[in-house]
């Protein structure tokens, strides 16, 4: 009987240790859910451009939580560029030119979302003394010192059977191309919105724009892939909110406008205006340029590759094996 007693009351010891150690597991683990590090915000860096103020759009309206994705402004894509080589930023909007300098660079990038293709919204202006495009030889063209600027007017000059001895090429940032143009010291500039419509307010004109290149100008939203697959959901939240006002613009085109003007420092109807001079693919179309599909973005990069290989703007074969993605399209509510 006593024997039968003391088993009894090791059981229930056993018993209540089992419990009080599950209790502390538990307990432990509760501790380590409150105490798990959260993701780091994704840094999403651009320039000043008329096609990447969806984002900004998406901003104002709280489509992006501050812990979430933050959007960082730069002066001029070789700004943003070499953020993003130095790891201070883990996403960037570029065009595919400028993204394809960084997968030469060995950065692991990835493309994720198509932003725009540009039918005219990139320009080159020129004062009102240069009637047509071939007047520009012995002139002074200014232009950024980005591969876009590069590709752009070398396409251009070639359009018209010129080349860069034609003309003298002046170094500018894209901040400093209206007081360049005030100042006189450029004839010409390689620009685009919202600097486009200030140069048109002076008295200069368009000699080339991208519509004589259709479809050659593509600008991408690009991340690093580590970050990428840590990180999912961040990446999932811009796509989510870029499509958000891409939605609210077509619905408020005229409120959107106004929210751009506060930025861009351009009236509403001109921000209107320039927005016919791109088109925005939607979730859908995004989804069959990056799938990989012809046709798709990966056969039109392999041109833009070769090109750019053609005129020294490259100097290896990049692989776009791993450069596009619809991971970040799949789950638009994530």
């Amino acid at each position: 009987m006593l024997v039968c007693e003391a088993s009894s009351v090791v059981m229930k010891s056993r018993t209540v240790q089992l419990l009080l150690g599950l209790l502390l597991l538990f307990t432990l683990s509760g501790l380590g859910a409150c105490f798990q590090q959260p993701a780091p915000p994704l840094r999403l860096g651009t320039n000043v451009w008329i096609g990447y103020e969806p984002l900004y759009l998406a901003r104002d309206l709280k489509y992006f939580k501050p812990n979430s994705v933050r959007l960082v402004e730069y002066l001029s894509a070789s700004e943003v560029i070499r953020a993003f080589r130095n790891q201070a930023l883990e996403a960037a909007a570029l065009t595919l030119d400028e993204t394809l300098l960084l997968l030469e660079s060995q950065v692991p990038v990835q493309v994720f979302l198509v932003a725009s293709i540009s039918y005219g919204g990139d320009v080159i202006m020129g004062s009102p003394d240069i009637a047509v495009f071939p007047s520009l030889v012995g002139k002074r063209v200014g232009v950024e010192a980005s591969a876009l600027g590069a590709y752009f007017l070398s396409r251009a000059l070639e359009k018209h059977g010129l080349s860069l001895t034609d003309i003298t090429v002046v170094s500018l940032e894209a901040g400093e191309h209206v007081a360049a143009y005030k100042a006189g010291k450029v004839d010409a500039l390689v620009t685009f919105e919202p600097v486009r419509s200030q140069l048109l307010a002076l008295g200069a004109h368009e000699l080339f724009t991208s519509r004589d290149i259709p479809g050659e100008i593509v600008n991408v939203l690009v991340v690093n892939q580590s970050y990428f697959a840590e990180h999912p959901k961040n990446v999932r939240r811009v796509v989510r909110g870029w499509f958000r006002a891409i939605d609210y613009f077509t619905a408020h085109p005229h409120d959107a406008a106004s929210r751009m003007q506060k930025r861009l420092k351009i009236l509403p109807q001109d921000a209107l205006k320039s927005y016919r001079g791109f088109r925005l693919p939607s979730l859908e179309e995004n989804q069959k340029l990056l799938q990989g599909g012809t046709p798709g973005l990966r056969l039109f990069a392999k041109r833009l590759r070769d090109l750019m290989l053609a005129k020294d703007l490259l100097q290896t074969p990049v692989n776009l094996d791993s450069l596009f993605s619809t991971a970040a399209l799949r789950k638009r509510s994530s």
